[in-house]
């Protein structure tokens, strides 16, 4: 055996698609068929792929790239996704509709921006206080959140997956400090999902704009701040040339999970070993995202703090336990009003309250002793 050290998270992720694709492909391959469950002969298919986010964006735009490239090598190249950024083919917050249609085939975005249309799709994304990213991939894997997901999308015509995770968000940046409950008052908030609803209730005004226009909207005084994801996605929209405080934590998203979106009548036009190539790239961006937003996010962070001078501000506690009790509430009216809310909801607590106690004794206590570099 060499004694060459081997980048092994590398190694598995180059060999797990190489290795998937390898079996997939023989599918897409008209010899081959005779091993196929379908039995079909392997004819071209191109998707057109719509999502919320610029172009090659940190993170969330070279996300959705990555997931239309792994489609295409897991397919053998039998499959091709052609992406369409926001504003490219449909605005970034119409991608639900243009998939539901049929406009596009599929669409990576974020759940919460549904809300509208369905309300119980906030759980999906990010709920205040709640799931963490490695919480919410056991949620949605092995707790049943993907099976309540698609039957809440079922009446939309689409087909969601689990697509990134941008792990826990920053509070946000603020152009007046917070610094009592009386702060929040009248305060002009970027911030959609149920983020936005307890910022409503704690008598703040929510907003909700695509990337493209929150630095603008910041800078010209339309809103007051704005949370938009972490370090990494904050620092490429040149937020700190925005707003003077940076706080933390970021209570509204603890752990925000992307979805791709498919149009039901595509989907079940493919092949078995298709629709097997678009659940494993959507498993594989998953993967990827939480990593690249852990790392980059840490090396962003230092930036702004180092060469910008960017002030981070912890938010008050009574600030804290207030959009606590908020968040409670709300999520118990809306639950008394919409059966399928409460049945997420109940599945999303059940979840939360099943892992709580293992993370209290496991990964939060330890990085309580961890000693500080």
């Amino acid at each position: 055996m060499s004694d060459k050290p081997v980048n092994r998270r590398a190694f598995v992720s180059t060999a797990g698609l190489a290795g998937a694709a390898a079996v997939l492909s023989a599918c897409g391959n008209e010899s081959a068929t005779a091993n196929c469950a379908d039995g079909v002969a392997a004819e071209p298919i191109e998707w057109k792929m719509v999502t919320a986010w610029p172009r090659d964006f940190p993170g969330l735009g070279t996300g959705a790239a990555r997931l239309a490239d792994y489609i295409g090598r897991l397919s053998g190249g039998q499959m091709t996704v052609k992406l369409f950024a926001g504003n490219e083919l449909v605005p970034p917050l119409e991608v639900f509709d243009a998939v539901s249609r049929g406009t596009a085939d599929m669409g990576h975005s974020a759940s919460y921006y549904w809300k509208g249309k369905a309300p119980a799709a906030q759980f999906f994304g990010s709920v205040p206080f709640g799931l963490t990213a490695q919480e919410m991939n056991a949620w949605l894997y092995r707790g049943g959140g993907l099976e309540l997901w698609r039957e809440v999308y079922a009446p939309h015509g689409l087909v969601p997956f689990p697509a990134g995770n941008s792990g826990t968000q920053m509070g946000g940046w603020f152009n007046r400090e917070i610094r009592s409950l009386a702060d929040i008052k009248g305060l002009k908030m970027r911030i959609p999902g149920i983020g936005g609803e307890i910022l409503r209730r704690a008598g703040g005004t929510p907003v909700t704009l695509p990337a493209s226009e929150i630095y603008t909207a910041l800078q010209t005084g339309t809103i007051d701040a704005t949370e938009w994801v972490g370090p990494w996605n904050d620092l490429a929209l040149g937020l700190f040339n925005a707003a003077r405080y940076y706080y933390f934590p970021g209570w509204q998203e603890p752990g925000s999970a992307l979805e791709a979106m498919v149009n039901k009548a595509a989907w079940d036009a493919l092949p078995s070993h298709l629709q097997a190539a678009v659940e494993v790239a959507c498993q594989a961006v998953t993967t990827d995202m939480c990593a690249e937003f852990t790392w980059h996010n840490a090396v962003a962070l230092k930036q702004l703090r180092e060469e910008h001078d960017v002030e981070l501000r912890a938010f008050p506690d009574e600030v804290m336990a207030h959009f606590q009790q908020l968040t409670r509430e709300y999520l118990d009216e809306q639950s008394a009003a919409d059966p399928m809310f409460a049945r997420v909801h109940a599945s999303y607590r059940d979840c939360l309250d099943m892992l709580r106690p293992f993370s209290a004794v496991s990964e939060q206590y330890l990085m309580n002793l961890r000693e500080p570099g």
